[in-house]
């Protein structure tokens, strides 16, 4: 399947979505989901696989078991690599990212010892200030107050280790390549931009297929 960019009733579908997140909405508009939304999502993943990976598509239900918006379907379309990135399409347009946006407990446990250690440590500040350089949003989803449990608080690397994710940002909205064949060129732009921090998460936390 060739990808020749996204389709703009992608987005009408999410605005409507939007407004109708109910089961008669989506049984009547599952073909228009499958055919613009979730196809040309397999195309991108199938066109940046040599590069970035498999790419997988999250399943559009929300899991409402625990939550008390009980709302069935997710408003977004996500796509995710597996040497690290994000895609996704909703209602207001196109985005991605990078990076690790939660670390699980195992995973911030090897992230702070990374951040602790000298070498890994400085890798990790040397990748950021590459990223901010060339102009790179970066953000942070969650953080602590103060330095963690059993690290000093003048620790040269204290503001590093009080973060529970790192993850660079890119948001897009419509732009005039959407629905052209340049929008894989453009998301792969920005996947290879983000790869410093995302490679230190493959070495250092994550590893390759995590």
């Amino acid at each position: 399947m060739t990808f020749t960019g996204f389709d703009e009733d992608a987005v009408a579908f999410y605005r409507e979505l939007t407004a109708h997140n109910d089961k008669a909405f989506w049984l009547e508009n599952r073909e228009r989901y499958e055919q613009r939304v979730a196809a040309p999502m397999h195309a991108l993943a199938e066109a940046l696989e040599p590069a970035f990976g498999a790419g997988r598509l999250f399943r559009p239900y929300r899991d409402v078991r625990f939550s008390r918006d009980k709302s069935p379907y997710k408003l977004h379309a996500a796509l995710t690599f597996a040497r690290g990135g994000y895609v996704q399409v909703s209602a207001e347009g196109l985005a991605g990212g990078a990076g690790v946006y939660q670390l699980d407990k195992e995973q911030l446990d090897r992230y702070r010892r990374a951040v602790d250690a000298p070498r890994t440590g400085g890798e990790l500040e040397a990748a950021l200030a590459t990223l901010r350089a060339s102009g790179v949003a970066i953000e942070i989803p969650e953080q602590l107050k103060t330095a963690p449990r059993g690290y000093p608080a003048d620790h040269p690397r204290a503001e590093l280790l009080r973060y529970k994710g790192i993850i660079t940002w890119a948001d897009w909205g419509i732009p005039e390549w959407f629905a052209t064949p340049e929008a894989a060129d453009r998301i792969a732009g920005f996947l290879h931009d983000s790869e410093p921090v995302t490679a230190w998460f493959r070495a250092n936390v994550t590893g390759p297929g995590d």
